[in-house]
C-alpha cells in the first residue's frame, strides 16, 4: 500500500484484536508489516469464527496486507532470525502480558540499547505499571472495570456489553496514535520511544460526559438507553413503523423540529425553551414528540427533517449499514485476496488523505508462515 508510512517496517508480535487492529491501521497507512506468529498455532484468532472454508473471517478482517513468518522466540535459532528482522525495523508492536518479552530477552530495556531508534509499543490489559499489571484481560473485562458497562443499556437492565469490542479497538487506536506521535518525535530527536497503552486506561479516556459528571458534580451516571444525559431531545423515538434518531442539539434545531412536527408553541414553552429545561422535562417532551411521530413512517420523517438539516437517522442493522450508498461512496468496504478462498471483503480505512489514493483493493491475507522463505532470504 502507498501511504505516509511507506518504507517503514513494522514487526508485529500481536495477536487476536488490540494489536492486529493497530498494525492493520499502520499497514493501511503504507507501512510494511511482518507478522511474527507462533509455530503451528499462529495467531489465536485463526481459530475464531465465522469461517469461510475453514479459514477465519475474523482473522482475515484484521490482518490484510501483512506478511507472516512463524518463529518460536524461546528457540535460539529463531531468536537469531528475529534479531535480524528487528535490526531493520522502525516499529515493534506487541500485546503480550507485561514481562513476557523480558523473559525472552526482548524487553524494551534490552532492545533499546541495541536499536536506539526503534519505536516499541506495548498494548496490554492493565499496562506496564500498577497492582494489576500482571493480570490478563479481555475486552469485556475492561468494559466492566472501566465503567462503560455501567452506563450502557436501559435503566434497571442487566449489565450490557457494548455491541463491538470497544475495549480492544480503542486500545488499538490509541496505540496507533502513540506510534505516529513517536515517529514525529524521532524526526526531531533521532531516538525511539517506548509506548505503554493499557486497555483499561483507554476505557477511562473515552467516558466523556460520564466522567465529567462524576468529577465535576460527584454524580454517578446510570444507563439511559438511547438518551443523551445532557442534551434533549437527543435519542431514539418511536414512529409509525420503527424508530427514528433525533439529535436536536441546540435551540435553533429544536425550533425547526417543532415546526416540522407542527407544535411550534412547544419551542417557546417555559418547560422546553432551553436545553437545560428540556433535559429536566424530557419524559413529558418525549411523549409530545412521539405522539406526533406516530402518524408517519421513519423514512417519511427523515425526508422532511433532512430538508431542514435536522440531525436524524434510522437505526440500521449491519446489512443496511454496510449497504448504505454513503458507505459505498466513502470506500468503506474494501477487497483483499486470499490464495485459497479468493476475494474477501472487510471494513475500509476511515482516514482519507488528499495526498494518497484510498485504494479499493488492499493487500493479501497471509497464511501462517507463508512468507518464510522470502523473509529469510531478505534478512539473511
Amino acid at each position: 500500500m502507498d501511504g505516509p508510512l511507506k518504507n517503514l517496517l513494522v514487526v508485529d508480535l500481536t495477536r487476536v484484536l488490540v494489536g492486529p487492529y493497530c498494525t492493520m491501521i499502520l499497514s493501511d497507512l503504507g507501512a510494511r508489516v511482518i507478522k511474527i506468529e507462533a509455530p503451528e498455532i499462529g495467531d489465536d484468532s485463526r481459530g475464531f469464527g465465522p469461517f469461510i472454508d475453514d479459514y477465519s473471517a475474523y482473522f482475515m478482517s484484521l490482518n490484510r496486507g501483512k506478511e507472516s513468518i512463524a518463529l518460536n522466540l524461546k528457540n535460539e535459532d529463531d531468536k537469531k532470525i528475529f534479531e535480524k528482522i528487528l535490526a531493520k525495523a522502525d516499529i515493534l508492536v506487541e500485546n503480550f502480558k507485561p514481562g513476557t518479552l523480558e523473559k525472552w530477552g526482548f524487553g524494551w530495556n534490552e532492545v533499546s540499547k541495541k536499536y536506539p531508534k526503534l519505536i516499541y509499543a506495548s498494548a496490554s490489559g492493565f499496562g506496564q505499571t500498577g497492582p494489576l499489571k500482571e493480570l490478563p484481560a479481555y475486552d469485556m473485562v475492561v468494559q466492566g472495570m472501566g465503567g462503560l458497562m455501567s452506563v450502557t443499556g436501559h435503566p434497571n437492565s442487566e449489565p450490557t456489553r457494548v455491541g463491538t469490542s470497544i475495549g480492544d479497538i480503542t486500545a488499538g487506536l490509541f496505540t496507533a496514535i502513540g506510534i505516529n506521535a513517536a515517529l514525529y518525535d524521532r524526526q526531531k530527536t533521532g531516538k525511539g520511544a517506548f509506548i505503554d497503552v493499557s486497555m483499561l486506561d483507554c476505557q477511562i479516556a473515552i467516558l466523556e460526559n460520564a466522567i465529567a459528571r462524576y468529577l465535576s458534580k460527584n454524580e454517578i451516571p446510570e444507563p439511559m438507553g438511547s438518551r443523551h444525559p445532557s442534551i434533549a431531545p437527543f435519542e431514539a423515538f418511536k414512529t409509525k413503523d420503527s424508530f427514528l434518531i433525533i439529535a436536536a442539539g441546540n435551540d435553533k434545531l429544536f425550533k425547526s423540529l417543532c415546526e416540522v412536527l407542527e407544535i411550534p408553541n412547544i419551542a417557546t414553552d417555559e418547560m422546553y425553551k432551553t436545553n437545560s429545561l428540556r433535559s429536566q422535562n424530557i419524559d413529558k417532551l418525549k411523549f409530545i414528540i412521539e405522539d406526533k411521530l406516530q402518524h408517519k413512517n421513519t423514512d417519511e420523517w427523515i425526508k422532511v427533517m433532512e430538508n431542514l438539516k435536522i440531525p436524524c437517522g434510522p437505526i440500521f442493522n449491519i446489512k443496511q449499514a454496510v449497504e448504505n450508498p454513503q458507505i459505498k461512496e466513502r470506500n468503506m468496504i474494501v477487497k483483499s485476496f486470499h490464495k485459497k478462498i479468493g476475494e474477501f471483503k472487510s471494513a475500509g480505512n476511515p482516514i482519507k488523505m488528499s495526498t494518497y489514493k484510498d485504494e479499493k483493493i488492499r493487500g493479501d491475507i497471509p497464511d501462517l508462515d507463508e512468507h518464510r522463505d522470502k523473509i529469510l532470504k531478505e534478512f539473511s
